[in-house]
């Protein structure tokens, strides 16, 4: 049985400061198994791995850009962090729909061999080209949801100030797939965004239906994040100066002491 799948369901962002505001709109995203991808590629008709298609998926949207293999990537972010990771890595994200795709983040759910979760490794990217990555180690094995944090280091939202940090909570995919994210400032939320989704399989007539419900998924989400922008600056509040990228590609972070 494939451990690739589809979740459907909704994103919710809800912004405390410097002005309140919600957010919500469904979307769907794919689960892809790194092991699988020649073998989707083979039987999937309506999603397209590297050309141009209604749906496509493209390795050089990830990791290092490179298009090279993203479970080889993985590892060795894994690896330089001292964390072994030696089973399957399964990559939550949404396609490109009609050539066109944006990520402002995925998530990579790193196993050992005994099928257990190893580490997440978080990959953010912002509206200017740029992105990032946070790694952190599972607490313990078995336990759920995943709790980590780890300090913000990438500019994203130019109405947010860098002396954050992010708190991550996830339900790994199963049945469904949860993952909330908020940014506080010491015990004060600024911001919370959360998708949760539930499974199907990954098949050509579910990819369809998916289609079907959310035609301009890509489209949707870079065009609310802009219309988001717009409201904001029309209360007077203006942009913080983007700052210059980190010197390291990935930003470790941990479980949060209790």
């Amino acid at each position: 049985m494939s451990a690739s799948a589809i979740y459907e369901g909704v994103v919710t962002h809800r912004r405390f400061s410097p002005a309140s505001h919600r957010l919500r709109y469904r979307i769907f995203m794919l689960l892809l198994d790194l092991d699988e991808l020649s073998c989707l590629a083979a039987r999937l008709r309506v999603l397209k791995f590297g050309p141009f298609g209604l749906m496509s998926f493209r390795a050089a949207d990830h990791g290092d850009r490179s298009g090279g293999d993203l479970k080889a990537y993985a590892r060795a972010r894994l690896a330089e962090a001292g964390i072994e990771a030696d089973g399957p890595v399964r990559l939550l994200c949404m396609p490109r729909i009609l050539g066109y795709g944006f990520n402002p983040l995925s998530l990579y759910f790193c196993h050992r061999a005994d099928g257990e979760l190893a580490a997440i490794l978080y990959e953010v990217r912002n509206t200017f080209g740029q992105r990032h990555s946070y790694l952190a180690a599972a607490p313990e094995p078995g336990v759920a949801p995943v709790r980590q944090s780890a300090p913000k280091r990438f500019f994203v939202s130019p109405f947010m100030d860098m002396d954050l940090t992010y708190d991550f909570d996830i339900l790994p995919p199963g049945e469904a797939v949860v993952v909330n994210v908020s940014a506080r400032r010491g015990d004060d939320a600024v911001l919370t965004a959360r998708f949760g989704g539930e499974r199907r399989g990954l098949t050509d007539a579910n990819l369809l239906k998916a289609w079907l419900k959310h035609p301009l998924l890509s489209f949707k989400v870079i065009v609310g994040i802009h219309w988001e922008a717009i409201r904001i600056v029309a209360r007077g509040i203006w942009l913080r100066p983007r700052p210059p990228l980190p010197p390291e590609p990935v930003t470790l972070g941990a479980a949060p002491q209790s």
